[in-house]
């Protein structure tokens, strides 16, 4: 259609009444939110309810020292591959709480109300974000956990050392339990890493638990449908699991790798935190091999939140595939 001259004329006018109107003031930006929502996920292993809840994260600069037996600058490559910053660590902690139908287990329990107050609340949000998702502590029928280090066992405790999960049973692995409670073995301990570990595991299992905890052994059901599973290498006694309902299954590997960006696809590389980590890795590379190869759904307490992955076999090492975020469970 073609615009007439009495058209144009038209608009012309009602142009020139425009700087006429009042101005309408413009309103300010709505502020910004400056945290993160509460961090849980939940989906299902059969009939089971698995919940993920987030401990938080560490960020912290990349040292020479973090990966034993590789460069800083080859550590960094691998991040920067995987469009991370180069020069920064960030481990990610999930505790998880299952469901059976019958029972609230939980395993592992965070880095505990000290860490959160001196990290300022990066880690140790495993309690407050556990009251987000709805689960009460004092309804947990067992807390199972993987290993004694203080961001897998710290959340036992209250702020003022009372039992985190007060109508819990507390199960621990009994080859851990016989290491860390050894008075020669705490005596032989070298390094202040180590003497720190056995004196907050004494600090932890005697404050508020009186050391009134049941060990299992390997290759036992902790659990309705949680199978206990050596892995040791981590710590001496370091336990991951199985979980089966029905025909499905998901392998829990508590920290057979720390960061899959660099321990799942270079399995060879010694972390840190490993106390053989020959064993580690020899464990690593037994566990992914079998995890790959029987296509089972792997859960990372280490892995970026919310931890849920499967992992192929690629060149010399693995290739983990986040799971697609599921909006229903």
């Amino acid at each position: 259609m073609e615009l007439t001259r009495r058209d144009a004329l038209a608009c012309a006018a009602a142009l020139s009444v425009v700087p006429l109107l009042p101005s309408v003031p413009v309103k300010a930006a709505a502020p910004l939110a400056g945290k993160q929502n509460a961090s849980f996920y939940r989906y299902k292993v059969g009939d089971a309810e698995v919940t993920v809840i987030s401990d938080g994260a560490n960020t912290f600069p990349l040292n020479d020292g973090f990966v034993l037996n590789a460069k800083k600058d080859e550590v960094g490559n691998a991040l920067e591959r995987a469009f991370r910053p180069r020069d920064k660590m960030t481990i990610y902690f999930g505790p998880l709480v299952i469901n059976t139908g019958g029972k609230l287990v939980v395993i592992d329990t965070g880095n505990g109300p000290g860490a959160f107050a001196a990290s300022k609340g990066a880690v140790g949000q495993f309690a407050a974000n556990l009251a987000a998702a709805g689960i009460d502590p004092k309804a947990v029928d067992t807390v199972v956990i993987s290993h004694f280090h203080g961001d897998h066992v710290n959340g036992l405790l209250t702020a003022d050392n009372k039992l985190a999960f007060p109508n819990a049973e507390v199960l621990v692995p009994e080859v851990e339990w016989k290491f860390w409670m050894d008075d020669g073995e705490m005596s032989r301990a070298s390094g202040e890493r180590m003497a720190g570990l056995f004196k907050n595991n004494r600090r932890v299992f005697d404050a508020g638990l009186n050391r009134k905890v049941t060990p299992y052994a390997w290759g036992k059901d902790v659990a309705p449908g949680l199978l206990a599973v050596e892995s040791i290498g981590h710590t001496p006694g370091h336990t991951s699991y199985v979980l089966s309902s029905g025909s499905d299954r998901v392998f829990i590997q508590s920290d057979v790798t720390n960061d899959p960006d660099l321990f799942a696809l270079n399995p060879g590389w010694h972390l840190m935190y490993d106390q053989d980590p020959v064993q580690a890795e020899a464990t690593r590379r037994r566990i992914y091999d079998m995890i790959a190869a029987e296509k089972m759904r792997v859960q990372g307490f280490h892995y970026p939140f919310p931890g849920l992955a499967n992992l192929v076999k690629e060149g010399a090492g693995y290739r983990w595939i986040p799971a697609p975020w599921n909006p229903v469970i």
